[in-house]
């Protein structure tokens, strides 16, 4: 592959060189250039999913492909610069519309949003205040209408876009703080949280690791997070969470009871209408990850799963997982916009109040960031161009496969299966001759379809069997998972990934005989 350093130079002079993008004649500038680097990246992509070799081949392989880690003294020009780097994204990347890329809650994106991203990147606004993007604003208050009545949120309901799900549930969690702060007579904001007493954060034992981030962020502690048993299924105990709730002290502060609304591993929902009861008897926040599965409120089949999802203080959702769009398009609703109060700020040079009390006001105060591009833009676009039923019937699609795949593995006696499709996800184990060493053999199988670039899974760790009598955890064991985020591919595609994952399991075990005999 040629380097950048073997690429003819442009120019000297910069003027003679330079473009800007924007709304208007820029953008046919970047149509262009985007039409030169198309084929370039066509040419180039791996076979699979991922491209061969160990990681440190590849690694190595793409930094050569860009020269010195050194800013050039001069350009090599636009078409050049951009060819460039479309071959070492598509022949060194991920290839995520590929049929075997199942690893992760990552999935392809729709083609008329990430147009519709070049749009908002062109126009380079920001959401902070009215003159830096009024069209940014309005198409954001537009998503947030749209997603709240989807959430049947109510009609005061507010949200804003975040740069992911665990900044949404730092965000959700940091409103929780003040509102529990202030309920105790305790200004965090302005003393920060030493006067809090005993903070507590309610969660299930197999929430997002976010929870945990937050609250070391937010002064909390990750020993605020208390763990909340779940059932055979992974899903929150409502009685165990009551249980809890009612054995705090009076020097112990809830800040907030977090359910979840799609796990990461298994794609379960907490039952959301018991556990918004239990925290509004409680009197305490209810925050609903909901960064997986809000996504299902798009299906006729599947928005049942979110019941009780409306009686929530705060919402995550993720439309880069369920909903197809370029990373980061994340969101967090709130029943009442009166929350956003603990991020409130007027500064001289963005937000005046004589400004705001004009109109002349942006969306500042609902964000722990200032300068904010317009992702809503690329979600819009989704939205106008699919409708709820376009997004439906690809959430029905990616459903079916996860159950088509359930039904491959529960057949197969080579393969057992762990948790079925919940939603668009299935874990499920490789058995190898030897039972005692069947962690490693999965965890080999699963670094041999990547070394291979054959085949992109998932790897995670789950207990396969409950808790003793005496409350003691059983160990938990290596697993293998499909997450299916591609309604493109057909059933033939899962049965030749099954047996990519079964081709590597009997020779990876093979190995292992070699190596024991």
């Amino acid at each position: 592959m040629t380097s950048l350093a073997e690429v003819p130079l442009a120019p000297a002079d910069p003027a003679a060189a330079v473009r800007l993008a924007g709304a208007r004649a820029g953008l046919a500038d970047v149509s262009s250039l985007l039409a030169g680097a198309v084929g370039t990246s066509l040419a180039h992509h791996a076979p699979g999913p991922l491209p061969a070799g160990t990681p440190a081949e590849v690694l190595a392989a793409a930094s050569r492909a860009l020269g010195p880690a050194a800013l050039p003294e001069r350009g090599a020009g636009e078409l050049p610069a951009l060819q460039l780097l479309a071959r070492v994204m598509s022949q060194y990347g991920v290839d995520l519309a590929h049929p075997h890329a199942a690893a992760h809650l990552q999935p392809p994106t729709l083609t008329v949003a990430v147009a519709a991203d070049v749009l908002a990147a062109a126009g380079n606004g920001s959401l902070d205040t009215y003159d830096s993007g009024p069209a940014g604003i309005a198409v954001e208050r537009w998503l947030i209408g749209a997603l709240t009545r989807l959430a049947r949120l109510g009609p005061d309901a507010d949200g804003v876009l975040t740069p992911g799900g665990s900044l949404s549930n730092l965000l959700g969690l940091h409103l929780a703080r003040d509102a529990a702060a202030l309920h105790r007579g305790v200004d965090v904001r302005r003393h920060g949280v030493a006067a809090l007493p005993g903070p507590r954060v309610l969660c299930s034992e197999v929430a997002h690791f976010s929870v945990h981030r937050a609250c070391a962020a937010l002064g909390l502690g990750e020993d605020a997070v208390v763990p909340v048993p779940t059932d055979s299924d992974h899903r929150m105990r409502p009685a165990a969470l009551d249980a809890a709730l009612s054995a705090l002290g009076p020097d112990e502060t809830p800040i907030a009871v977090v359910a979840t609304a799609g796990t990461t591993d298994f794609g379960t929902v907490d039952p959301l209408p018991a556990i918004t009861e239990i925290a509004a008897h409680h009197g305490v926040w209810s925050h609903v990850d909901a960064a997986y599965g809000f996504g299902t409120l798009f299906s006729d089949r599947l928005a049942g799963r979110l019941d009780g999802i409306e009686a929530a203080d705060s919402v995550t959702l993720d439309l880069h997982k369920i909903g197809w769009l370029p990373a980061a398009t994340s969101v967090l609703l709130v029943s009442d916009p009166a929350g956003f109060g603990a991020l409130d700020r007027q500064v001289a040079y963005l937000n005046p109040a004589d400004d705001a009390d004009a109109g002349f006001d942006g969306l500042l105060g609902r964000s722990l960031q200032t300068t904010r591009r317009a992702d809503a833009v690329k979600a819009a676009a989704a939205f106008l161009a699919l409708g709820r039923s376009g997004l439906g019937a690809m959430v029905d699609r990616c459903h079916d496969l996860a159950r088509h795949a359930q039904a491959r593995i529960e057949s197969d006696p080579a393969l057992e299966l762990v948790t079925g499709a919940d939603l668009t996800t299935v874990v499920f184990r490789y058995r190898g001759h030897d039972p005692a060493a069947d962690d490693r053999l999965n965890a080999e199988l699963r670094r041999s379809l990547l070394e291979a670039g054959t085949a992109l899974i998932g790897r995670t760790e789950v207990p396969l069997a409950p808790a003793d009598p005496a409350g003691t955890a059983a160990p938990r064991r290596v697993c293998l998972k499909f997450t299916l985020l591609n309604p493109t591919t057909t059933t033939d595609d899962i049965d030749r990934l099954i047996a990519a994952v079964l081709a590597a399991g009997r020779r990876c075990d093979h190995h292992a005989r070699e190596r024991t005999a």
